[in-house]
């Protein structure tokens, strides 16, 4: 069972583990199914789950809020997040898709959230991607409203630079609380451009997406020398399966991330927390980094 732990100075706990419902209408389960599926992950401490506003070309909010009404007492159990600024074409109205980072936008999607989610407040809502056209003083107008009004405890970003992180933060009375990242052994760029070092500076934790590549790690044949070093890791320090190393992996950053589970069977989920146990030395850890990017340190 995974713990709860503060995400930053000024931050909410959530789970050591979080759940995401990305990819919730391929899962295919009805609103008792999914029931079942979130006590199950509340039950190995999975209390924290990973949303957006497009995801499931807007449908996977709606669907999730249909099991909360059949069992209204999960609600409280749960650490709510999602996102939004992203525009795609699963809406007739947005010809292209794009980024909207409007105050009236943030807003309005906020609400739509709450009444999907069939709740009162969101625990944490982030910034999607940056947005090119994202003017900070709309986005911390957006922001302040909600938080004034109780819709949105806390905030964050996902995606961002150091550089747009700091530029929202300018703008706000209250501290962000984390940065969304894609971190695993098949991306390394956040590594040493600056900005896990940054969520270290501020001692925020970031929620790590895509740990296992989208499953790419373990079907792309390019990667069978990074899947070979996996498998004699997990021999050494007897690990069940080569996801858990992954997941070891990335906990062992120094910045602290909060990995993001992406399957919809309650048995990953359960092998997935059973990481938190595991520990790689530091030698270890650059074998993996050395196999994935197929160079050594310079």
């Amino acid at each position: 069972m995974v713990q709860r732990l503060p995400i930053a100075p000024q931050g909410p706990a959530f789970s050591e583990f979080v759940m995401g419902y990305w990819r919730l209408m391929e899962w295919a389960m009805t609103p008792t199914q999914l029931v079942a599926f979130i006590e199950h992950h509340l039950e190995l401490g999975v209390t924290t789950v990973d949303h957006a506003d497009i995801y499931g070309d807007y449908r996977c909010e709606a669907a999730f809020g249909e099991a909360l009404r059949l069992s209204p007492g999960l609600r409280d159990k749960l650490q709510i997040v999602t996102k939004c600024g992203i525009a795609t074409r699963a809406k007739p109205e947005h010809q292209i898709g794009h980024y909207i980072t409007s105050r009236s936008h943030i807003l309005a999607s906020a609400d739509n959230s709450l009444r999907h989610f069939n709740t009162d407040y969101l625990d944490l809502l982030l910034i999607h991607r940056p947005d090119p056209l994202m003017d900070a003083d709309q986005v911390a107008e957006a922001f302040i409203a909600l938080h004034q009004s109780g819709k949105v405890l806390h905030f964050g970003v996902s995606n961002f630079t150091p550089a747009q992180y700091a530029l929202l933060q300018s703008r706000l009375p209250f501290t962000l609380v984390t940065n969304q990242l894609e971190i695993s052994p098949i991306q390394q760029s956040l590594l040493l451009d600056g900005t896990l070092d940054q969520c270290q500076q501020l001692r925020i934790r970031p929620m790590a997406w895509s740990c296992l590549g989208g499953g790419r790690l373990f079907s792309d044949p390019h990667y069978q020398p990074l899947r070979d070093e996996l498998e004699q890791v997990r021999e050494e320090i007897g690990a069940a399966t080569l996801e858990q190393v992954v997941y070891a992996w990335v906990m062992k950053l120094p910045s602290k991330p909060l990995p993001i589970i992406g399957s919809g069977k309650t048995e990953r989920i359960k092998e997935a927390v059973a990481a938190t146990s595991l520990s790689l030395d530091r030698q270890q850890w650059f074998r993996i980094r050395k196999a994935a990017l197929g160079f050594d340190v310079p």
